[in-house]
């Protein structure tokens, strides 16, 4: 199968979609699938040479709005005589705009089909845009609604998001398929390395937390929290893998609560360097409500760390209350969160039990499990697809997909303009909330 994914996050940039296609790219040709990646250029370069020999990479405007992330230049994938000649089977789109349009606009003039995968719950992210406001949010959302309903399947990494987006009136086929993770390589991380590394004592209670330093993250209130139980507990520390605009800020709190010298924040981190880290964490402390999978919960556990979190989306379908961590009310304060890291900091015993079952519920992440169940799918949505496709003569081979990229082009507009209406008119509608399930 040749399968081409359309991304405007990938390495170097550091983030869930990026690593999310990343392992698909890996996986799908380990499997002995042709696989592109389109994906729009970054300041920082290129990927890893075994990676970047599989990726085109598209003009873009870097840093945009001063964030790390690229917005690709208009019609610029147009130009690309690789993306011409893959002759791509089935098309992988992870955004519902900018390269995901781009996907539509290919699956209409290769006639094939399109998938998308619903990663983010787009109306959190609008603060990125120099205009954010609730309007801009309800646009946002009604998008990636009319988006999804222009693909032959959507894929949702979690039931939550799978419930919200049927809700919000997404009619195509929808299939549960969170993104996988290597339980082995994130079990094999070598704990006292790192705290050597970073020169935290063998004999601390180690706070972890791994991500993208963002505002979407409500890192305010996971650094405020961390705060009160380190200022509690002397012996406990903390570790902030990853960098970010709330880098500082986060810091600004913990130095006027007294405990910065006990604070490690390393950076952005890969291969064995992130492995070791996780390691080294004893307990890993997460406050995100905007996550549409627990992509980074699975692999805390993975490494055997317990989780600390609120319940939202992606946070409820790897946490389980007092069974691999605590999941706590996502109205509850920073009090309320200190005083669960408090318990499991107290309370070797606590930890040891919850460890065991973060390791269970880490296992059903693993990547060989859900890259499987999602080639699974694309040869679901290939047979359906060819089924309802008729043969065409030579004419209807050039004339059928010029007449449909022009109603591609149509409908492209009119979503965008049917969004703008409907996030106006009714925004109630189109802002639903993730349920709990």
């Amino acid at each position: 199968m040749r399968i081409c994914h359309f991304t405007n996050t990938f390495l170097p940039h550091v983030g869930g979609v990026a690593r999310a296609v990343q392992t698909l790219l890996e996986d799908q040709r380990q499997a002995r699938h042709r696989v592109l990646v389109v994906a729009p250029e970054f300041a920082e370069g290129l990927a890893p040479r075994r990676i970047e020999r599989s990726v085109e990479r598209i003009p873009a405007i870097t840093h945009f709005n001063h964030s790390d992330f690229s917005v690709r230049l208009p019609a610029a994938a147009l130009l690309s005589d690789r993306l011409a000649n893959f002759r791509a089977d089935l098309l992988h789109a992870h955004h519902p705009f900018l390269l995901g349009d781009t996907a539509l606009r290919e699956g209409a003039s290769r006639q094939v089909p399109v998938i998308f995968t619903h990663h983010t719950l787009y109306e959190r992210y609008t603060h990125y845009l120099p205009w954010d406001s609730d309007t801009v949010q309800g646009i946002a959302a009604e998008l990636a609604t009319r988006f999804a309903n222009r693909c032959a399947a959507v894929i949702a990494p979690s039931d939550s998001i799978r419930r919200l987006i049927i809700d919000r009136g997404v009619t195509v086929p929808v299939h549960v398929v969170p993104t996988g993770i290597d339980t082995a390589r994130l079990a094999a991380g070598n704990a006292m390395r790192a705290r050597q590394r970073w020169h935290i004592p063998a004999d601390a209670v180690l706070v972890g937390h791994l991500g993208r330093l963002a505002e979407e993250k409500n890192l305010t209130f996971l650094a405020e929290a961390l705060a009160i139980a380190l200022r509690e507990h002397s012996s406990a520390w903390a570790l902030i893998v990853g960098d970010g605009p709330q880098r500082e800020p986060m810091h600004e709190i913990f130095r006027e609560a007294g405990v910065a010298e006990r604070i490690v924040f390393t950076g952005k981190l890969s291969g064995p360097r992130l492995h070791d880290a996780c390691a080294a964490m004893d307990l890993f402390a997460f406050a995100s409500t905007t996550e549409t999978q627990g992509l980074v919960l699975a692999e805390a556990m993975a490494a055997g760390a317990p989780v600390i979190a609120l319940d939202a989306s992606g946070s409820r379908e790897v946490v389980s209350d007092q069974h691999n961590g605590r999941l706590l009310p996502a109205s509850c304060t920073t009090e309320d969160f200190a005083a669960a890291l408090t318990e499991a900091i107290t309370s070797p015993e606590l930890r040891h039990t919850w460890h065991d079952a973060a390791r269970a519920t880490a296992a059903t992440f693993d990547r060989s499990q859900t890259s499987a169940r999602l080639l699974e799918v694309y040869a679901e949505t290939l047979e359906r697809y060819r089924a309802v496709s008729e043969p065409l003569s030579p004419l209807e081979e050039v004339w059928d997909p010029f007449i449909e990229r022009l109603a591609t082009e149509a409908r492209l507009i009119a979503d965008k303009a049917g969004s703008v209406i409907r996030a106006l008119t009714e925004p109630s509608a189109v802002l639903r909330e993730p349920a709990r399930v």
